[in-house]
C-alpha cells in the first residue's frame, strides 16, 4: 500500500473517530438507517411507529450501526463502543420471538454485531444469538435450487423462488457458524449457494443480475428481474460491489479458486466503468440524465477491490487499489459530511434507480466506508 494512501486513510479515520465520539453518544439507544431533513439519525427500533414485519427491529441494515461501533471499538479500545453496540444488539435479538419479519439478510444483522462482539469480547451470549441466526438462514436454503430464499412474501409477487445477489454477505454468517461448531451443513450450504449465483448471477461480461427468479419445486431458473437497478439486463452498482466484495468471502472461506476467478472478472467489469471522477451511478448503464449517484454502492465496491488486492500476487495488486482509492477519495473529499449538522458520514446514497428519494444517507454507506479505510491502514481484522 501506498505511503501516501495509508497517510490520507489515517487523516479521514482521524476525522471519523473525532465524529463518531459524539454521533454514538448521541445515538446510543438507537438503531439508526438514515437522517432525516435536519440531519438526525432516525430509529429502526422505535416500537411506537407502525412498522411492517420486516421493517423496525427486522430491518436488513440493523447490524451497521453495531458493526461500527465494534471496528471503533477494536481501534480505540473505548468500552462505550461496546456498550452502545450491546444496546443495538441485544434491542435486535427481540427479532427471534416475533420470528415473521426475518428474512436472509440475518447475515447482514448479526455477522457484524452478534459474532463481531463474540470474537472481540467473547461474549457468550453473542455467540448462541449468533448461531440461532445462523440456523434460521440455513432453514431458508431451497435443495431443488441449491438456493437460499430471499425475501418473504410480497403482495402481488410469488417470491418463493426468488434469490438476489446481496445474499452473498449473508454466507458470511454461515461460514462462521461452520468454523465456530465443526459442523459442515452450514458451510455445505453457503457454498452451494456461491455456486448457484456464480452460474446464474454472473454475466459473460462481469456485470450482475439483482434478482434470479427460480421455480421452487424444481430449481429451474425462470428469469431474472432488474430489481433496484435500472432495469432487467441493467448493471446495479450495488449488487457489483455485492458480488466482487460476496465472492471473495467465499473464496476466503473456501479457497475455492472459481470464487476468487469470479470476484476478479467483476472487478475488470467495474474498474471499467468507474467514472474518471470517482462517483459512482446507482446503475451503469443508466442514462445520462438523472445523473443519480449512489455512494453506497461505491463504498461496497471499494471495500471490496481492496480485499481482492490481498488475494492477488503483488503484481497485480496495484490495479484494484488504485481504483479503490479513486472511489474512496471522491467520497471523503465530495461526498462526506464532517460536521455537527449531519450524523452520518457519507452522502448522497440511493437505495435504487427507481425510488421517488435519491442522495440520502444510509448507515452502511458509513459502515463500509470505514471499514475501507481501516482496509488501506492495515488495522482490525476480516469481520465477514
Amino acid at each position: 500500500m501506498r505511503e501516501e494512501y495509508v497517510t490520507w486513510a489515517e487523516q479521514m479515520l482521524e476525522k471519523t473517530r473525532e465524529k463518531m465520539s459524539w454521533v454514538s453518544e448521541k445515538n446510543r439507544d438507537k438503531i439508526p438507517y438514515t437522517t432525516d431533513n435536519e440531519g438526525n439519525y432516525d430509529d429502526r427500533a422505535d416500537t411506537t411507529r407502525a412498522w411492517n414485519p420486516d421493517d423496525g427491529l427486522n430491518w436488513w441494515t440493523n447490524g451497521f450501526w453495531g458493526g461500527i461501533l465494534w471496528m471503533l471499538y477494536q481501534d480505540t479500545g473505548e468500552e462505550a463502543y461496546a456498550q452502545i453496540a450491546r444496546n443495538a444488539e441485544y434491542k435486535m435479538e427481540q427479532c427471534f420471538d416475533g420470528f415473521y419479519g426475518l428474512h436472509h439478510d440475518v447475515g447482514f444483522m448479526f455477522q457484524p454485531t452478534a459474532v463481531a462482539d463474540y470474537r472481540l469480547t467473547g461474549n457468550e451470549r453473542s455467540r448462541k444469538t449468533a448461531l440461532h441466526a445462523a440456523a434460521l438462514l440455513a432453514g431458508r436454503f431451497n435443495p431443488a435450487g441449491r438456493f437460499i430464499r430471499a425475501w418473504n412474501d410480497i403482495p402481488g409477487e410469488d417470491t418463493r423462488g426468488w434469490a438476489i445477489i446481496d445474499c452473498l454477505f449473508n454466507l458470511s454468517l454461515l461460514y462462521w457458524a461452520s468454523e465456530e461448531t465443526g459442523d459442515p451443513r452450514f458451510r455445505q450450504i453457503a457454498s452451494m449457494h456461491a455456486d448457484t449465483a456464480m452460474e446464474h448471477f454472473i454475466r459473460p461480461d462481469g456485470s450482475v443480475n439483482h434478482i434470479v427468479e427460480f421455480n421452487p419445486e424444481t430449481g429451474e431458473k425462470i428469469k431474472s428481474h432488474g430489481g433496484q437497478g435500472y432495469g432487467e439486463g441493467s448493471s446495479w452498482t450495488r449488487g457489483q460491489g455485492w458480488a466482487l466484495y460476496g465472492f471473495l468471502i467465499s473464496y476466503r472461506h473456501t479457497g475455492k479458486q472459481a470464487y476468487l476467478d469470479t470476484s476478479k472478472k467483476v472487478a475488470h467489469y467495474c474498474i471499467a466503468n468507474i467514472p474518471q471522477n470517482g462517483i459512482i451511478p446507482v446503475d451503469f448503464r443508466q442514462p445520462h440524465e438523472p445523473a443519480w449517484e449512489d455512494s453506497c454502492g461505491a463504498c461496497v465496491i471499494a471495500g471490496g477491490l481492496l480485499e481482492l488486492a490481498k488475494c492477488v500476487p503483488e503484481l497485480e495488486q496495484d490495479l484494484y487499489i488504485d481504483a479503490a482509492m479513486r472511489i474512496l477519495k471522491a467520497i471523503g473529499e465530495t461526498r462526506a459530511d464532517w460536521s455537527r449538522g449531519c450524523d452520518a458520514i457519507v452522502q448522497n446514497c440511493s437505495a435504487a434507480y427507481h425510488n421517488p428519494v435519491h442522495h440520502i444517507t444510509m448507515s452502511y454507506a458509513d459502515y463500509y466506508f470505514i471499514e475501507a479505510l481501516y482496509k488501506v491502514t492495515g488495522k482490525g481484522t476480516f469481520m465477514w
